[in-house]
């Protein structure tokens, strides 16, 4: 495999770069502006320059550009590497829009995904329950059709940033009488109306942007179900997709690393400097090898993905979120036996922000080291990510007991 980049994809490369260099960080007048109109100019110019939501359509806010899964990874490396905002990772644009441009229809695209990807309206997720997670087709909240309206009752719970959102999108039981994964419908519901309470669980880490959200009597349009009424189901394993490939962001673990080697460098272990122990080198060199090992597992992802090859898609898809998940535990968990007492201090609330990672300092490492424990759940859990790869990929029995080995 030739891993160099075609003349073509370095001129691309030079150009986003030039670009990056002229608009961010903001100059003059913009340097005063507020922090969202400086990210919402930002957006706009890199949309207009073909850079951002390349694969949305124009007419509901996207630049419409060809595919092209190697520009599409140069531009997240670029946008990773010079800080600037981006697309801002969120539920919204990574995960609902290409939802509604798969199952939506056309009154829904042109009404949500615009003011979704410009940041206007904010988003969070009602999958989880009490007694559903994994096993998420046991959910019970439920909604009935009253004339032109859902009636909403239920409660979800661990849902990312509740407090802050505007609309939810989430699962809920609309055919009493159906089979456990069916029945159920992906409905779009208003956040900020009477029937709504949203309570914080403060985390371990001292944050707090996971949230339960009680239903009594909420209510949505009748026409906010995406896809059919009762294929829910089917329409969330489109939302997981996305929501794995925002869990698996390569440039968001190679920060990791790179935070974890620069910590070894200031850092003393057993009286010398960490990095001169051939211990803790030895333990980088091998976290240095699962990180370059899934690097090329993605470039697989993005070969198939260009040759149009989509069921080859998911395979290494399916491993990168649960290689993801095992690395950037065991690059946190090295980080915080480096930093020894400091690693009992409670993260700030800034260092606490979970995925975002404001900046690398003792706090922020513990904070991450505690998230990897959610990330092992969100997307799926590592043990049903096993028990996916294990029976649709390698072809093992889905209960090795019942077939007598």
């Amino acid at each position: 495999m030739d891993l160099r980049e075609s003349p073509e994809h370095q001129a691309f490369r030079a150009e986003v770069r030039a670009f990056l260099r002229e608009v961010w960080p903001p100059r003059g007048d913009e340097a005063h502006l507020p922090e969202p109109r400086q990210h919402a100019l930002f957006r706009e110019r890199a949309v207009a320059r073909g850079y951002l939501y390349r694969d949305v359509p124009r007419a509901y806010g996207g630049s419409e550009q060809p595919a092209d899964a190697i520009r599409d990874a140069i531009l997240l490396e670029e946008f990773a590497a010079s800080g600037v905002p981006g697309s801002l990772p969120s539920v919204g644009p990574a995960m609902l829009a290409p939802t509604l441009l798969e199952w939506g229809t056309e009154a829904q695209r042109r009404r949500f995904i615009p003011p979704t990807l410009a940041h206007e309206i904010a988003w969070c997720q009602g999958y989880s329950e009490p007694n559903a997670g994994s096993d998420l087709a046991s959910l019970t909240s439920r909604a009935e059709l009253d004339g032109d309206e859902w009636v909403i009752h239920g409660h979800k719970v661990w849902t990312s940033l509740a407090a802050q959102a505007d609309w939810m999108f989430g699962l809920f039981r609309t055919e009493p009488g159906a089979a456990k994964h069916a029945g159920i419908s992906y409905l779009l519901v208003p956040m900020k109306q009477p029937g709504v309470r949203v309570a914080p669980l403060r985390q371990m880490n001292g944050g707090a942007e996971f949230y339960e959200v009680f239903f009594d009597g909420a209510r949505t349009a009748a026409d906010n179900v995406v896809g059919a009424r009762g294929d829910g189901w089917k329409v969330s394993r489109s939302t997981l997709v996305h929501e794995r490939k925002l869990i698996g962001d390569p440039n968001y673990i190679r920060r990791l690393f790179h935070g974890l080697v620069e910590l070894a460098r200031r850092s003393e272990w057993q009286g010398r400097p960490a990095l001169a122990d051939p211990g803790i080198r030895r333990r980088l060199s091998r976290i240095e090898g699962f990180l370059l090992a899934q690097e090329t597992t993605n470039l697989r992802q993005l070969s198939a993905s260009a040759s149009g090859r989509l069921l080859k898609v998911m395979v290494p898809m399916l491993v990168t979120k649960l290689h993801s998940t095992n690395l950037t535990h065991e690059i946190t968990r090295l980080a915080l036996e480096l930093m020894g007492t400091d690693a009992l201090l409670m993260p700030s609330d800034e260092e606490a922000q979970g995925y975002t990672i404001p900046r690398l300092t003792s706090g922020a490492f513990l904070s991450q080291f505690m998230f990897t424990i959610a990330t092992s759940i969100a997307g799926g859990a590592s043990n049903i990510q096993r028990n996916i790869i294990g029976e649709r990929v390698l072809g093992l029995p889905r209960d090795l007991r019942a077939s007598g080995s």
